[in-house]
């Protein structure tokens, strides 16, 4: 599913118009980006936890030179499910 099929389903369950439903789901998702952008976590009981973390430096090897290199450190999103996530998707 992508962003255009999400939106759809948003509006038919929320019973409202496609433009409207694409303002919300717009607006929710800059809010997550910001927000974690920001180094702030969002949790949503029931849904998950939308965080940064932290990786640290590490090394890794160049695949066509085979040589050694050093990947800096850097922050990545991670979301992790809740467990009532978890159970509806082992449920299917």
């Amino acid at each position: 599913m992508n962003k255009s099929d999400f939106i759809v389903k948003v509006a038919e369950k929320a019973e409202i118009d496609k433009k409207e439903a694409e303002k919300i789901v717009s607006a929710v998702f800059d809010t997550i980006v910001e927000t974690v952008a920001n180094g702030d976590d969002i949790r949503i009981v029931g849904f998950g936890t939308f965080e940064s973390r932290e990786r640290k430096e590490r090394t890794g090897v160049n695949p066509r030179t085979k040589e050694q290199i050093t990947i800096p450190a850097s922050k990545i999103p991670a979301f992790k499910a809740g467990k009532a996530f978890k159970d509806a998707v082992e449920a299917k």
